[in-house]
């Protein structure tokens, strides 16, 4: 994916914020969905259970749809362990659904909540809004309780065309496990640190602007590096506490506003709501800040900031 190409951007920025789900551990976790326990396991053995969940779900789809694998190294910190010292991991594998007609994305996220329901796994909350023409749904596996979601990102709201996606993400586990199977599995370069220290920054300048409070943290949410094409980017992805239609809109002009004065490029996207999201650029260091106003009434905010530019 290159930066000056505004759509693959925007299906992955859109597709990004809609996958919220974590891997929580073994046991029952605390009220916030902390988990209280880690699970058993090494990186291998968590990324071939995430591909079986994967095939799981695309094994009868119809029509059968191409998997593009989206993301850098599947090991990724433990989201749970925000402000630890990285003790902790999981991995996180996220797969576009690509090769069929946009009309049939809802298809393709109902069959895989079909195929994971035969199998027993549970929903996370409740079943997806299927009268919705680009719904979610989010569930975990039972008993080892990875946490999967199959989503639609909007790619044309007139015509109700999406593209789905499929992200899975294991239970934590003890990053020495990891470390003992591939040294080098968890190693963050220089370059990676510094872009997301750059989406971090730019996402704080955004928050100043919306002038809305912050919600609560949600599973899923926070810094993630991602790769495509050879390309690395670390995503910054964060929500607002829920607000009114009006209060969004005001609240997205003065985004707007500060990208605009901030030499940002701007255009207005499809948020598969009454209200418009936001997608910008930055010519300087080209990264993407994507603003989408969800069903929940909360606006999702991500960046993505290229390491590559900044080394």
């Amino acid at each position: 994916m290159k930066l000056s190409r505004w759509t693959p951007i925007a299906v992955l920025l859109a597709l990004t914020l809609g996958v919220t789900a974590c891997g929580s551990g073994k046991t029952a976790g605390t009220n916030d969905g902390t988990p209280t326990k880690q699970a058993m396991m090494d990186e291998k053995q968590a990324t071939d259970r995430a591909e079986e969940v994967v095939q799981e779900a695309v094994a009868g789809m119809s029509p059968k749809p191409t998997l593009r694998r989206t993301g850098l190294r599947p090991l990724g910190a433990c989201v749970a362990d925000e402000h630890s010292a990285g003790e902790r991991v999981q991995v996180r594998l996220t797969y576009q659904l690509t090769g069929v007609p946009g009309q049939d994305a809802k298809k393709l996220v109902r069959q895989a909540r079909d195929a994971w329901v035969k199998r027993g796994y549970k929903f996370q909350n409740s079943d997806g809004d299927w009268s919705d023409p680009f719904p979610s749904v989010s569930m975990r596996t039972v008993p080892d309780d990875f946490w999967m979601t199959a989503l639609t990102g909007v790619l044309d709201k007139a015509k109700q065309e999406g593209l789905a996606a499929i992200s899975v993400t294991s239970p934590c586990f003890d990053a020495a496990e990891s470390a003992a199977t591939d040294p080098a599995s968890f190693r963050r370069t220089v370059s990676d640190q510094q872009a997301e220290s750059r989406a971090r920054e730019h996402s704080s300048r955004v928050y100043d602007a919306l002038r809305v409070p912050h919600g609560p943290a949600r599973e899923g949410e926070g810094v993630a590096t991602y790769w495509e094409n050879g390309d690395v980017f670390a995503h910054h992805t964060w929500s607002t506490q829920p607000i009114a239609e009006e209060t969004a809109v005001r609240a997205l002009d003065r985004a707007r506003v500060h990208f605009e004065s901030s030499g940002w490029a701007v255009r207005h996207v499809p948020a598969g709501t009454g209200v418009s999201g936001i997608l910008a650029r930055n010519a300087e260091d080209g990264s993407v800040a994507h603003l989408a106003p969800a069903s929940d009434g909360t606006l999702r905010v991500g960046v993505t900031t290229p390491a590559a530019r900044l080394v």
